[in-house]
């Protein structure tokens, strides 16, 4: 069912059921034959202990069967992740989040980023993603396919009770910017900039359907479509899908894991299309679109939570035509 919220509305958040899973369960029911569920505890135990997890630490394996849209719609609990990948750990943000704000902030600096509408294309319940793009655009659409996440979006969006608490990652964005202690603005700004949070699927040729947006000066995707795609050529199609969302000579900005084959938290493991970078730029490229700025960051080795091996951020700009 679509869901279209207009900043200031309200709606009925429906409450989660409380899960008391103590053992790691893959999505898709993956036996645990591999010792699993020792393997999380264990990390969890030295990641607790501030232990870096080196190349001794255990490692986890990727669902056998690649995990679908259902179960994400099923199983996603956006709480457990936000607390996971996005809460202060030891007075720190993650590793991995500090090095995408970095790229963000210096993609979204470029002076052809920016204009009136960008498209934020799988945002699950997160906002980091487009706190410096606020700074360069006017309004914001965010799309996301699960409705829990679109929820606890909506939740921070409306200043709601109990929504996540943003506040670490918005001042290391406005540390960046210049000023930490304009956070409260930023915050404000984002939360009128984003206009509308609907349902998407990014498998079919119109990710909103049965709704039509008109076409974006910028799509934004993070961390999504290798999430969203069991093999290349749905990643390839599901490109071609949210590209469609630009307009003639915008802009495609993409943050993608390289080599990773899933991704764990809250004792669940998710899979993960393992890309290499030559086939997301070939992809980009084959979508109409040619590449202006690409660049990768290594992680760094031993976190038993995902096994990505670089990070590729990326701007495209889609070509007059697909011949063009």
């Amino acid at each position: 069912m679509m869901e279209q919220v207009q900043l200031g509305a309200k709606t009925k958040v429906r409450a989660s059921p409380a899960r008391a899973e103590e053992r790691v369960r893959p999505a898709r029911g993956v036996e645990d034959a591999g010792g699993l569920n020792g393997k999380y505890e264990e990390a969890t135990r030295r990641r607790a202990g501030g232990a870096s997890g080196g190349t001794g630490s255990p490692r986890m394996e990727a669902p056998a069967v690649f995990t679908d849209a259902e179960v994400y719609q099923r199983d996603f609990d956006p709480r457990e992740y936000l607390k996971e990948y996005y809460s202060l750990k030891q007075g720190r943000l993650d590793g991995i989040l500090e090095q995408n704000l970095r790229s963000l902030f210096k993609i979204f600096s470029l002076d052809e980023l920016r204009g009136d509408t960008l498209i934020d294309v799988g945002c699950g319940p997160t906002i980091y993603q487009v706190l410096s793009a606020c700074e360069r655009f006017q309004e914001i659409i965010a799309l996301d396919y699960t409705d829990r996440n679109r929820q606890e979006l909506e939740k921070w969006l409306r200043n709601e009770a109990g929504a996540f608490d943003w506040r670490p990652v918005v001042k290391y964005v406005c540390e960046l910017e210049g000023d930490r202690e304009k956070w409260a603005e930023k915050e404000e700004k984002l939360r009128k900039k984003v206009r509308q949070v609907l349902k998407c699927d990014v498998t079919k040729a119109n990710p909103t359907d049965p709704v039509s947006l008109l076409p974006a000066d910028c799509v934004l995707s993070t961390l999504c479509l290798e999430a969203a795609s069991k093999d290349l050529p749905t990643f390839r199609s599901a490109l071609r899908n949210i590209g469609a969302l630009v307009k003639p000579g915008g802009h495609l900005v993409m943050v993608t894991v390289l080599r990773e084959a899933y991704y764990a938290f809250n004792n669940q493991v998710f899979s993960c299309l393992r890309l290499e970078r030559s086939e997301v730029e070939e992809a980009v490229e084959s979508a109409g679109f040619d590449l202006t700025f690409s660049e990768v960051q290594p992680c760094l080795p031993g976190d038993v939570r995902y096994d990505c091996e670089a990070v590729l951020s990326l701007v495209a700009r889609r070509r007059a035509s697909l011949t063009g």
